[in-house]
């Protein structure tokens, strides 16, 4: 049995669409930090490449750190980049629209869509799974860890995007034999 423990990176205070712009972590509530590092498994410790999930890995690993993985990113949202929403929703309506109302192939403007994100965590989940048995921490970004919530729980995207992944928060999965259980999500300490 693989424990996956997706703890989603520090706040960024973001009021924009900023899944693959690297923007650092707020790691300044030490006392979050260490409750969030103590609530943690001593177990390898993986993140995405951008530094807010760098920065957040390297705060709460007590593990083995390993070299973090491009495939946990945020989804890419492309042109929509750096824009709050009421900006590319006038630049875009109905494309926006569709995106978060019908979420599956549609994409931003050279962006990544939904199931294109899926794929490409689930990917990186799956090799992580293969490498590792027992517990494993990765930090990664809002979407991804709602991918792998997605794929647990066996639901829509639309039900998946009704969950709340906080900052700092934890969500555990457990996979055995190709079972895949979610455990918590969404879990502050």
């Amino acid at each position: 049995m693989t424990r996956l423990w997706w703890v989603r990176h520090g706040p960024t205070h973001a009021r924009d669409m900023i899944g693959w712009t690297d923007r650092a972590a707020d790691l300044s509530d030490h006392a979050a930090i260490m409750r969030l590092r103590d609530h943690l498994p001593e177990a390898p410790v993986v993140s995405s490449d951008l530094s807010r999930a760098t920065e957040t890995a390297a705060a709460i690993c007590r593990g083995q750190p390993l070299p973090p993985l491009p495939a946990l990113r945020e989804i890419h949202f492309g042109a929509w980049e750096g824009l709050r929403f009421a900006e590319a929703e006038a630049r875009d309506p109905a494309l926006i629209r569709r995106f978060w109302e019908e979420p599956g192939d549609v994409a931003a403007p050279g962006g990544e869509s939904w199931n294109g994100l899926s794929a490409r965590v689930n990917a990186a989940a799956d090799a992580l799974i293969a490498d590792h048995e027992g517990d494993l921490v990765i930090v990664a970004h809002f979407g991804a860890i709602l991918t792998q919530v997605e794929r647990a729980l066996g639901i829509s995207t639309v039900q998946a995007f009704a969950q709340k992944i906080d900052p700092l928060s934890v969500t555990c999965i457990e996979v055995q034999s190709g079972i895949w259980h979610l455990r918590s999500v969404n879990v502050t300490v």
